[in-house]
């Protein structure tokens, strides 16, 4: 029987809640602790069930309070930091809340595990750090060249974590996951926001030609990497995950017509988004030798 202790921020998301329910079934942990702030995205109904564990506590707070952060750490071996504002538009409209959650609160986290003596800091990253990939995929050692305000908050998040693990000798490891799809996305993601419209009798708003592709990773397929890294990552390791898995946007948008038998008079192509990168794409070689494929399906 384990007795240890993890805390999970963000973990009323949609990919903190998939990894939370993920770590229940593994039976990993004595007590799995969630922190979050139940801004627009994080919704208690992701948690249906998990929360009538009772390894399982809930905090209501912001990563970015100390007071909090302490509360939720205290006892607790290891963290994995999901929270964060994530939406690639919304931060071209106000950068503020990413700036506030993604670096004050990763560096409010951090301090805090510094002091508690954490034993693995897990940090969730993503593969727009690296920016535009035309041609190749993005190896862990690729440079970052973010650019959107949140894919630079991102890669503030991450030379903060790897600052403390330098300085401090924090136990530190990084993600960088691929667009993720799958059950309790907020819609404002493609998929869900169109499957939403769509069925709402409502036009598909496309950028541009719809010409931008993407990595599509299932939540589960990521979770169990995530797992994975935090079971054999070592301090200094950082994982991307992807699916190898890309459409795009304008093919996503002409299936999901189809599927639902919906004509293509629907799609509504719109002005292009500021600075929209054209293809995303990491190369997640180091993650599968550690024995991580990609399972579920595309469609």
């Amino acid at each position: 029987m384990t007795d240890k202790k993890i805390l999970i921020t963000g973990g009323a998301g949609f990919i903190g809640s998939t990894f939370v329910k993920m770590l229940l079934r593994t039976g990993d942990y004595a007590q799995i602790r969630i922190l979050d702030a139940l801004t627009y995205a994080g919704d208690m109904d992701n948690l249906a069930g998990a929360l009538d564990d009772p390894r399982v506590t809930f905090i209501h707070g912001d990563i970015a309070s100390a007071e909090w952060a302490k509360k939720a750490m205290l006892g607790c071996g290891e963290v994995v930091h999901f929270a964060a504002e994530t939406h690639v538009d919304r931060s071209l409209t106000a950068a503020d809340p990413f700036l506030h959650t993604n670096i004050m609160g990763t560096y409010v986290l951090l301090e805090t595990a510094r002091e508690m003596g954490i034993e693995k800091f897990l940090h969730i990253s993503t593969d727009e750090v690296y920016g535009p990939m035309l041609n190749d995929s993005a190896k862990e050692d690729h440079p970052f060249n973010p650019s959107s305000p949140y894919s630079a908050s991102k890669v503030g998040a991450e030379a903060l974590v790897n600052s403390y693990r330098v300085s401090f000798g924090l136990p530190a490891v990084i993600v960088r996951p691929a667009n993720n799809y799958g059950p309790h996305q907020f819609p404002e993601k493609l998929i869900p926001f169109f499957v939403k419209r769509a069925v709402e009798g409502k036009t598909l708003p496309v950028y541009g030609e719809g010409l931008q592709e993407r990595d599509w990773l299932h939540v589960d397929d990521n979770c169990r990497g995530i797992h994975l890294a935090l079971r054999e990552g070592k301090s200094g390791d950082v994982f991307n995950i992807g699916a190898d898995n890309h459409h795009k946007n304008i093919d996503i948008t002409r299936r999901i017509l189809e599927i639902l038998n919906l004509p293509e008079t629907r799609i509504e192509y719109v002005e292009d988004r500021l600075g929209h990168d054209f293809r995303y794409a990491v190369d997640s070689t180091r993650l599968k030798n550690h024995g991580w494929q990609p399972e579920v399906p595309f469609e």
